[in-house]
């Protein structure tokens, strides 16, 4: 165990929806680690990273199949084997044995995918499985729907829901009686979770929010002439110079809840996140050890986890900036 373990305030724990799991309020998104998305990490990295959060007590990891092609679920396999009170929410639906990639829902290769990732997880049971962000008719497909009815009964998967790319996506999920959603959520991107709030109260859903520092922006380290590397998604995501430069000036409007113990954007950017009672966990992507921490650390020691009279002024200082869709 690592001897600044006991420095850190334990991770408080948040009901998933009405699943009857409880999930720690942070967890540790694995894209980051699968070397996908923002190019190379080393094993000894990740692996590093996996324990540490164990020692912090993280209790979630979001991972799915397609990540560096099922290494990622294996690694996450043999790390946790010690420590059974874990949990794993992890996608399918991406078929990446194809050139180039392609979405597939059809229950007989979920079903072998699934049992796949059993087997990579060492473990009998998945506790989050969630399609993939599929398409909204492809929620109302009779057979699919049967078939996921049925997982629970098949005692393979504890729970499941869908990763979601838009509000729409959310409510064909829920009318397919998801009990989970995945979404991106965060202080520059929170339209999707608030015009499906009501609806994932009604449902008892649990909220997975990813993307909550919008994929390092809101981390508030970025030189205005920040550039990416190959390798990485965000040189794709964003390819123009001008964006990014407004994107960074636009962070002024988050330096108002700068207060308190509130003293960085990455931790007001956690904070935001964790503010809104809908989401059970932030699936947090930190690279290295320090960041995780850094995340943990800054995260908060609960509600009130932000000046409320400054939380509520925010979005008209994100209109100010230019930011609506609230």
């Amino acid at each position: 165990m690592s001897e600044h373990a006991s420095e850190e305030p334990p991770i408080r724990l948040r009901p998933l929806g009405a699943t009857g799991l409880d999930v720690a309020e942070l967890a540790l998104g694995t894209w980051g680690l699968s070397g996908d998305g923002y190019g190379p990490v080393s094993n000894r990295d990740a692996e590093a990273i996996i324990r540490r959060a164990v020692e912090l007590g993280v209790t979630l990891f979001e991972t799915s199949d397609a990540y560096g092609k099922g290494a990622t679920e294996s690694l996450l396999g043999r790390l946790l084997e010690p420590y059974p009170h874990t949990q794993i929410a992890t996608r399918h639906g991406v078929d990446r044995s194809e050139k180039p990639p392609r979405k597939r829902f059809d229950p007989a290769y979920l079903e072998k995918c699934l049992n796949r990732t059993l087997e990579r997880l060492r473990r009998p049971v998945v506790d989050v499985y969630l399609l993939h962000n599929p398409r909204e008719e492809t929620l109302r497909n009779g057979e699919l729907r049967a078939w996921l009815r049925g997982l629970k009964a098949s005692g393979k998967v504890r729970c499941w829901g869908v990763s979601v790319g838009n509000a729409e996506g959310g409510y064909a999920a829920l009318e397919a009686e998801a009990e989970v959603i995945e979404l991106a959520y965060n202080a520059f991107h929170s339209a999707d979770l608030a015009n499906l709030g009501a609806a994932i109260a009604e449902a008892r859903a649990g909220v997975l929010a990813h993307s909550v520092l919008a994929y390092g922006l809101l981390a508030g380290l970025w030189p205005v002439t920040k550039t990416f590397p190959e390798g990485d998604h965000r040189r794709l995501r964003w390819i123009d110079a001008e964006e990014i430069s407004t994107r960074i000036r636009q962070l002024d409007a988050l330096r108002t809840l700068q207060v308190g113990d509130a003293f960085s954007l990455r931790g007001v950017a956690v904070r935001f996140v964790l503010s809104n009672h809908l989401v059970s966990a932030a699936v947090l992507g930190p690279r290295s050890v320090l960041q995780l921490e850094q995340l943990v650390r800054e995260a908060g020691k609960g509600p009130p986890y932000l000046d409320e009279e400054r939380l509520a002024a925010l979005p008209v200082k994100l209109a100010e900036v230019g930011i609506r869709g609230w």
